[in-house]
């Protein structure tokens, strides 16, 4: 039995997935579309839809697909380098553009405003990651810094060099965060350890730390709104 045709060129023009986009706007189409128009080309007869939809199917969605890693991707049949690098740019500039949403006024004054801004770059991290929020007086952000990754244990972290870094950018007052990859934003008696160090080591240079947030799949935790920070 012959194939049907399978190249979306070979499909009806209103059913092609860029030409729709153009003509109906993005809304109108599935995840898997859209994810098909950055792929640009499928794989041995399969086209750039079908393998689309492998790829949401077998990570659980989009969230899944962000959260594999450039090896991970590449090493899939019909994948490799480029569309891997085309697919990381994508979910990368969709990040940036929420960033960016809160960025007319750089400010932060609660646990929610610090949530919004990194949930999507923290929350399906396959690791930890421990990252330092640097703000003026006012709360204003001046700079965030990754400080290390893996798990997070008071043997490894350095309020020193959080401190150096505040020093050097005239920080005020810092924000902590980290992620836990089991999704669930609980605190653990090394979470609660570790944050009072730090709390201890920048009060000794009037540096406030203001919160340590913690962020899971769908959640988060803030020492500071359960009265944990004892500043």
């Amino acid at each position: 039995m012959d194939r049907y045709a399978r190249k979306i060129t070979q499909w009806p023009v209103r059913e092609r997935p860029r030409e729709r986009l153009l003509g109906s706007g993005p809304e109108s189409l599935s995840d898997a579309e859209l994810m098909a128009i950055i792929l640009r080309t499928g794989s041995g007869g399969d086209t750039s839809v079908d393998l689309a939809r492998y790829l949401l199917t077998r990570f659980g969605g989009l969230r899944g697909v962000d959260g594999c890693s450039v090896s991970e991707l590449s090493a899939l049949k019909g994948m490799g380098p480029a569309k891997t690098a085309q697919i990381k740019a994508a979910f990368e500039l969709a990040k940036r553009l929420v960033e960016n949403q809160g960025r007319v006024r750089d400010r932060v004054t609660c646990s929610a405003d610090v949530h919004r801004r990194f949930q999507l770059r923290m929350r399906d991290l396959g690791r930890e990651e421990f990252r330092v929020l640097y703000l003026t007086g006012r709360n204003d952000i001046i700079d965030d810094k990754i400080l290390f990754e893996g798990s997070l244990r008071e043997s490894v972290v350095s309020p020193r060099e959080i401190i150096l870094h505040a020093v050097q950018r005239s920080a005020a007052s810092v924000i902590l965060m980290h992620n836990h990859p089991s999704g669930n934003p609980d605190p653990s008696q090394e979470d609660r350890e570790v944050t009072a160090k730090i709390v201890r080591a920048c009060r000794y240079v009037d540096i406030s730390v203001l919160d340590h947030i913690i962020i899971g799949r769908d959640s988060y935790f803030s020492f500071a709104d359960h009265g944990l920070m004892g500043n």
